[in-house]
Parts: C-alpha cells; sequence; structure tokens
C-alpha cells in the first residue's frame, strides 16, 4: 500500500492535473510543492541549517535569466504576457514538488537512486497508458474521470484522443519518451537488473506497452523510442558487433518480447476496429511508408506546411515581441515560439539551461552520461514540434538522495546516489 501510496504520489507529480472542485490554477504539481516546501521547512528546523549545493544554484541562475529577458521583452514590447517571464516561479514549484516525491521514495525505500526512480516512472508510465485504454473503452469510468478531473478533456473527447489522468497529447509523449530514455539506460547499464531475468522482462514489457499505447496517446513517443532504441544497439553491444556475455539473456528476452508484442498488437489490429484506428494513427509514417512508399504524417505535413513562422526584423529576432500565450503566431514549433516570444537572446539562456543540466549529471554520473547527453539531443528535438521543456524530469534528478541532514547533499559521490556498474 505505501509503494501504491508513492507510486500515487509520483504519478501526480509526472502527469500534474486539476481537479473540477479546486480553482483552475491548483493543480497536483502545485499541492506536492506545498507539501515539499512544508517538509523542507521541518527539516531545516530539525536540524537548524540550511545547504543548498551549487550546482542546483546554477541551474536557478539560468532560470532567472530566462525570466529576466522574458520580462525585459514584454516590457520593451509593451505587452503583457507574462508566460515565460515567470519561468523562475515554475523551476521552484518543480524543485519543491519533486523534493516532495523523492522523501516519501526515500522515507519508504531508505534511499533515492535512478533505479528507484526510473521504476515509479516506468510503472505510473505503463499504469497511465492502460489507464487511457480503459478510460476510452468504458464510459462509466470516463465519466467518473472527468467529473473530478480536470485536464482539457473536451478538446481530447473532440478531436478523439486517448487520455489518461494528467497524461494526454505531447506532454504525455514527451514524459514517456524520458521513461523509455531511462529504461534504456537502467538495462544497458545495471547488473542487478540484467542478472534477474524477471526484471528484465518487467521493464521490457514495460519499454514495449509505452512504446506502443504510448504513440496511440501521443506521436511524440516515437522520438523516445527511437533514441532509446539507438542507446540500447550502442551500449549492448550491437553497433559493435561485440555482445558481452551478461547481454545475451537482455538480448533473448527483448527478442521474445518483441515478438510478443508484436503478435498481440496484430490481432487486436486484426480484430478490434477501435484498436485498428489507434494503431493507425499511433503509426501512420510507418503505414503511408508501407502502403504509399513515403514516410510522413498528416501533422509533419501541417508543421511543414504552416507552422515554421520566424521574425521578420531584426528586433524581433534578438529580443522578440512579447508574445506566447493563446497561440498568437498560428504554430506549435517550440524554435518559432521561442524565439518570436523572446528572441535569440532569451532562447539561447534556455538552450544552454537544458545543456548545463545534461553536462552536470553526465560529469556526476560518468557510466550514465549517455543517457544524460540522450536526454539533452530530445530536448532540441522535441522543440521542433512542441515548446515544452524537461526540467521536471532534472528536478527528480536534483533532488535524489539529497538528504543526509536536512539539506541539498553534495553530489560529490556517485555511489550515494546510484549502483552504477563502473566501466
Amino acid at each position: 500500500m505505501l509503494y501504491l501510496l508513492t507510486g500515487l504520489c509520483a504519478s501526480m507529480f509526472y502527469f500534474s492535473f486539476g481537479f473540477t472542485f479546486l480553482p483552475s490554477g491548483i493543480n497536483t504539481k502545485v499541492i506536492l510543492a506545498i507539501l515539499g516546501g512544508l517538509m523542507a521547512i521541518y527539516h531545516a528546523v530539525q536540524n537548524k541549517e540550511i545547504k543548498v549545493d551549487r550546482i542546483l544554484l546554477g541551474a536557478f541562475a539560468f532560470a532567472i535569466a530566462f525570466s529576466l529577458i522574458c520580462f525585459i521583452s514584454a516590457d520593451y514590447n509593451h505587452t503583457t504576457d507574462t508566460s515565460y517571464a515567470t519561468y523562475f516561479v515554475s523551476f521552484i514549484v518543480w524543485i519543491f514538488a519533486a523534493y516532495a516525491v523523492c522523501t516519501m521514495i526515500r522515507g519508504i525505500h531508505g534511499e533515492v537512486n535512478l533505479l528507484i526512480l526510473t521504476s515509479y516512472l516506468a510503472a505510473i508510465s505503463a499504469g497511465q497508458c492502460i489507464l487511457a485504454l480503459l478510460i476510452n473503452t468504458f464510459p462509466a469510468l470516463q465519466h467518473l474521470v472527468d467529473s473530478y478531473i480536470n485536464q482539457g478533456q473536451e478538446f481530447l473527447q473532440e478531436t478523439q484522443r486517448l487520455y489518461g489522468i494528467g497524461a494526454s497529447l505531447d506532454n504525455a509523449g514527451v514524459r514517456f519518451s524520458i521513461v523509455l530514455i531511462m529504461i534504456a539506460a537502467i538495462l544497458a547499464q545495471e547488473e542487478s537488473i540484467l542478472s534477474r531475468s524477471w526484471k528484465i522482462t518487467l521493464f521490457l514489457s514495460a519499454f514495449f506497452l509505452i512504446g506502443v499505447i504510448g504513440n496511440m496517446i501521443s506521436r511524440t513517443t516515437s522520438i523516445g523510442v527511437g533514441i532509446a532504441l539507438l542507446y540500447f544497439m550502442w551500449n549492448t553491444g550491437i553497433l559493435r558487433m561485440i555482445i558481452s556475455p551478461i547481454y545475451f539473456r537482455f538480448h533473448l528476452l527483448f527478442v521474445l518480447i518483441l515478438v510478443s508484442a508484436s503478435l498481440i498488437t496484430a490481432y487486436f489490429y486484426n480484430s478490434n476496429q477501435i484498436f485498428h484506428d489507434q494503431i493507425r494513427f499511433a503509426f501512420e509514417g510507418f503505414f503511408n511508408w508501407v502502403e504509399q512508399g513515403e514516410w510522413r504524417t498528416d501533422s509533419t505535413d501541417k508543421l511543414n506546411r504552416n507552422m515554421w513562422i520566424w521574425p521578420d526584423n531584426i528586433n524581433v529576432w534578438l529580443i522578440g515581441t512579447g508574445l506566447f500565450a493563446d497561440w498568437v503566431f498560428g504554430t506549435d514549433i517550440g524554435y518559432c515560439r521561442f524565439i518570436m516570444y523572446c528572441g535569440l537572446t532569451g532562447f539561447a539562456v534556455f538552450a544552454l539551461f537544458f545543456i548545463y543540466n545534461a553536462a552536470v549529471f553526465a560529469k556526476i554520473y560518468k557510466s550514465y552520461r549517455g543517457m544524460f547527453f540522450s536526454l539533452m539531443v530530445l530536448s532540441f528535438i522535441i522543440w521542433i514540434k512542441v515548446s515544452t521543456d524537461i526540467f521536471l524530469t532534472y528536478a527528480l534528478f536534483y533532488c535524489m538522495d539529497m538528504f543526509r541532514s536536512n539539506t541539498f547533499l553534495s553530489f560529490q559521490n556517485e555511489n550515494r546516489l546510484l549502483y552504477t556498474r563502473h566501466v
């Protein structure tokens, strides 16, 4: 029950949502942040000191700089659009919400490390995928969810999109992609997983479940699938044609589960019309390639046809227009929206922020530097499609195993945070 409760809190963090009976500005992320703030105050009083690690201060400095540039852009252009001028507030909220989640995990397991964190994120992501199918299948469940959960489901129902609880559209696809990359890293690096067939089976089952159903929810998930598969191939020796004996079990189970997943998917594709339509949506590019000889999707065509919108003068290129909200320029493309809002000046700082986050953790966790490089690549790829970011995951990393007294621990000893295979 404690594991389920902790998993529920992790889901409320990772797939945040609002309630129909609360004001629109209050969602589960904010509730967890308040709880995390109270925990931080309690620990500060208990230990009579507060320490904040300098790498977190460095990240906060980037958030402040980006927010300041966005504020200057809005002020210079005489707008009231503060979409990212308050990004430092979102930074703080994510950190304290992650603080609450990691404190709960540490209270249950005695520690927080990448393996435990990935296990929870994989479980809740797979759970969201199953829940999305159940909500789509059973009207009574859909009515129950819609009665209490506020997540813009009117639009989702109008466009006939699958959704879980807080998991929908590109935001869900981005989060699923992150989890797939983390699963790939765990399976490629953790000997404690590779030596147990049932553990490999659980992680691979979650991987394929998220990869298939996650694409039904959001095709952005396919980015994570692609990066994760490349990670598998590079780190397990396939590309180098040198396979260590420790990976034999993994490759055998990978093939068996891949075949099983393909057969199950093919069966429901041919026997269930709803599943048939969802699969065709999820893998539209593949079906177009097989049937028409061209890899394309309707959403990609729309991006290429209508949504590449760039500044038309030097001032906008440098400082932007101070406009972002309400789809003001008619584009979802992250690069366009960021540059139109705060110019290359603001976007450069924002991009450096995510390079900094990846570089910091790649330096600390040398065995997992490939994972953090992959997350950095993911950040830049998703901006081709949407203007969202992945800081919520870095917030969890910043908070992993951070308490020894009442404070953020100094991240100098990799072994306090992760069980890694030294290579």
